[in-house]
């Protein structure tokens, strides 16, 4: 029996689960060939070390970029980018295990302690967007 300790917590051992947005992070989703772009042009810059990013690998293909909670309330989101955070309705956020069979989600980039969210202004950037 091992004494590993499992991090993130908020990460499954096993497949995947749903995380409440707000609780452990706050989400940023943008859709299809935008978020690979967007999550592309966000690792280069962070030079691989970007923060979680979950890829949904079926339906609208959608990228969820998972930042501090609390955050998303922050920053001005351009049109089209959807944020999901504590606000007056709950979403639920797939997350998967960091291996193993996880479809139809996995780890565009995963949280590492050095970076365990995405920092919404180097995202706002990879958008192209100037936060004010």
């Amino acid at each position: 029996m091992t004494n590993a300790i499992h991090w993130p917590e908020w990460v499954p051992m096993a497949g995947h689960h749903l995380r409440v947005s707000g609780v452990h992070f706050d989400a940023v989703r943008i859709q299809g060939a935008q978020g690979e772009v967007v999550a592309a042009r966000l690792i280069a810059e962070a030079r691989g070390d970007a923060g979680p990013v979950i890829r949904e690998m079926s339906g609208a293909r959608w990228m969820y970029f998972l930042v501090a909670p609390g955050t998303v309330e922050d920053h001005a989101w351009p049109l089209g980018v959807q944020r999901f955070g504590m606000s007056r309705t709950v979403t639920y956020i797939g997350v998967p295990a960091l291996a193993g069979n996880t479809w139809p989600l996995g780890w565009y980039s995963e949280p590492t302690p050095a970076t365990p969210y995405v920092e919404p202004e180097r995202l706002l950037a990879a958008l192209g967007v100037v936060d004010v």
